[in-house]
């Protein structure tokens, strides 16, 4: 059966804009108001100059072609050609200073994004598929970047020429020009009309094309799994479904997109039209000119460019809100895992972790430690033994408190660790993932990650020492071998010992190894136990394995499940009280005999 799009939509924005998010929008435009003055300015000059040419055409019409003045007709004709030369140089001027204010502000908005995102706490990436954190940093940055630029900028500059071509039509004939506004109150109602219908459909678009970019980057990065198991077919057809959610959404947004301007239009040739019919039959009795008429004909079709472009504008600025809105919701959502207002630098961590009555729970109502309390002194290898889902890793990552406790306290060395800077906690910690992440770039770079000053032989030596420098050295480039992403070019196994050394080099106070031999073979996991010995001698460590047989050696075996510790002690003695871990590694060592 094929799969269906289990993606949750994101939440429909039926409330009106809020048009503080363009107030706030203005923080980005501030740094470059400057230039941005200086572009309407040019832009202004360049259409005043432009709004000569139809009085310059009346007076030739009217006054120079009739009375046969070659001398006064080639004057207004080198007029026009320097008006039009003039305002051409000033809007290039003004397209190239829009074009660096445009990236500059892209350039601000995505590394405000970007930095924010860095500090939001585990539980957002929990809940969001990549794809769709991903689009908001690309996508909808590009966006709404000319909005907030050359948009803004065109908005005012179009209701300034809009008040100019008013000023110079008026000054050529006011009942004509009130023919050309009688168009304008139809114009409002149809704009009325069409502007609701345009945001929903675009935050539909917004909508489905999120949902679509992450289906796309889970199947690109899972591509060897759909191939394992032979799902193409079935992942094609839910692709094609979002696909055509986007199309059909898209195809309605464009609809309501695309009634503007032919609306727009089709009032500036009925309002051109009445010029003629009141200039030549109401007001004309011999009394207009042909001069006159044409030139409020050319005004009027100035005049309804702007509201075009306007219009035009006002599509692009529907269009965009949406996604403006996506990226404040972004950046506004709050980093719960934070330095306190009085927090303070954490001293050199000499290892003891106590857990002080810890209540936490990834859910509201849905608890996965309660009240757990238990101390871990300086130096002390710990392991965390229990079945899946019990609160193994949970108990890590509140050590580095990547999460908040609900309730209680985690203190190292008498420290709330909930009262000092994050940098300071964790830069003394060494963690190592089972699913071991490997950077696009050089051996070298991911290890020198753990340490961003270590010299080459301390990369080697932290290679050696976890059994990584023999395999490194047989690649042709050995430690510059670019792995490409995610490590592609490296097998599991081998991802862990590039991690291993990684942690090795930050030399941390407090380790912490979660199923960090998972993907090692035994005989290499053998030779790396030197290694791990090394890493754990002096330091407080924390161990999650589900092969019972290398952690027998721990100074202390924790059984976690039912929401706490069941079971604590060494090897041997809990193998005495044949409770818990006995029935576990029994069991264990049956499986494997």
């Amino acid at each position: 059966m094929a799969r269906k799009n289990t993606y949750k939509e994101d939440e429909v924005l039926e409330t009106p804009f809020d048009y503080h998010h363009l107030l706030r929008a203005f923080v980005y435009i501030r740094k470059y108001l400057n230039k941005m003055i200086l572009a309407l300015i040019l832009s202004a000059l360049g259409g005043i100059l432009g709004l000569f040419g139809p009085m310059i055409t009346q007076k030739a019409l009217d006054e120079a072609i009739p009375q046969a003045d070659i001398g006064m007709l080639l004057t207004l004709v080198g007029l026009l050609v320097v008006t039009f030369v003039v305002a051409i140089l000033f809007t290039t001027i003004r397209s190239k200073i829009m074009i660096r204010v445009s990236q500059n502000i892209i350039y601000d908005i995505r590394k405000d994004i970007f930095e924010h995102l860095q500090k939001l706490p585990f539980q957002y990436y929990d809940d969001r598929p990549h794809g769709k954190i991903l689009i908001r940093v690309v996508n909808y940055v590009n966006s709404v970047s000319d909005m907030l630029s050359n948009g803004l900028i065109n908005v005012v500059l179009e209701i300034m020429n809009l008040v100019f071509i008013v000023i110079f039509m008026f000054m050529v004939d006011v009942k004509l020009s009130l023919v050309v506004m009688a168009g304008v109150p139809v114009l409002g109602v149809f704009m009325m009309y069409i502007k609701n219908k345009q945001r929903k459909a675009w935050q539909q678009v917004s909508n489905k094309n999120s949902n679509l970019n992450a289906y796309l980057q889970e199947n690109i990065v899972g591509a060897r799994i759909t191939q394992m198991f032979a799902r193409e077919e079935e992942n094609a057809e839910t692709f094609a479904t979002l696909s055509d959610r986007c199309r059909s959404a898209w195809m309605k947004a464009v609809m309501y997109s695309n009634m503007v301007w032919p609306g727009i239009d089709d009032i500036s040739v009925l309002v051109r039209a009445a010029i003629f019919i009141f200039g030549l039959i109401v007001f004309g009795q011999g009394n207009t000119s042909l001069g006159t008429i044409i030139a409020i004909t050319s005004y009027a079709a100035r005049f309804w460019q702007p509201i075009m472009n306007l219009g035009n504008i006002f599509n692009n600025f529907i269009n965009n809100i949406a996604y403006l809105e996506r990226i404040f919701e972004t950046l506004d959502e709050p980093v719960t895992v934070c330095d306190a207002e009085d927090a303070k630098e954490m001293p050199r961590i000499e290892g003891e972790v106590t857990f002080d009555h810890v209540t936490f729970g990834y859910e509201e109502g849905k608890t996965v430690l309660n009240d757990l309390s238990f101390t871990v002194k300086p130096g002390e290898s710990v392991a965390l033994v229990g079945p899946t889902g019990a609160g193994k890793s949970t108990i890590v990552n509140l050590i580095s408190r990547f999460y908040n406790v609900n309730s209680g306290r985690i203190l190292i060395d008498g420290q709330d660790i909930s009262k000092v800077t994050l940098h300071s906690l964790r830069s003394q910690m060494g963690i190592m993932l089972q699913d071991s992440f490997i950077f696009s770039g050089t051996i070298e770079d991911n290890i020198r990650y753990g340490k961003l000053d270590a010299t080459m032989d301390e990369i080697i030596a932290a290679s050696r020492t976890v059994c990584a420098d023999e395999f490194i050295g047989r690649f042709p480039d050995a430690y510059q071998t670019e792995v490409k992403e995610r490590g592609s070019l490296l097998s599991q196994g081998q991802k862990q010992l590039i991690s291993f050394a990684r942690t090795l080099i930050s030399n941390p106070a407090i380790l912490v190894l979660d199923e960090a031999t998972s993907s090692i073979d035994v005989q290499t996991e053998r030779a790396l136990q030197q290694g791990l010995n090394a890493m754990l001698q002096g330091r407080t460590s924390f161990i999650i394995a589900h092969r019972l047989s290398t952690i027998k050696n721990c100074d202390k075996i924790m059984y976690v499940d039912q929401g706490g510790v069941l079971e604590c002690g060494t090897h041997e003695e809990l193998m005495e009280q044949k409770g818990y871990y006995y029935r576990l590694y029994t069991a264990q060592m049956e499986d494997i005999a």
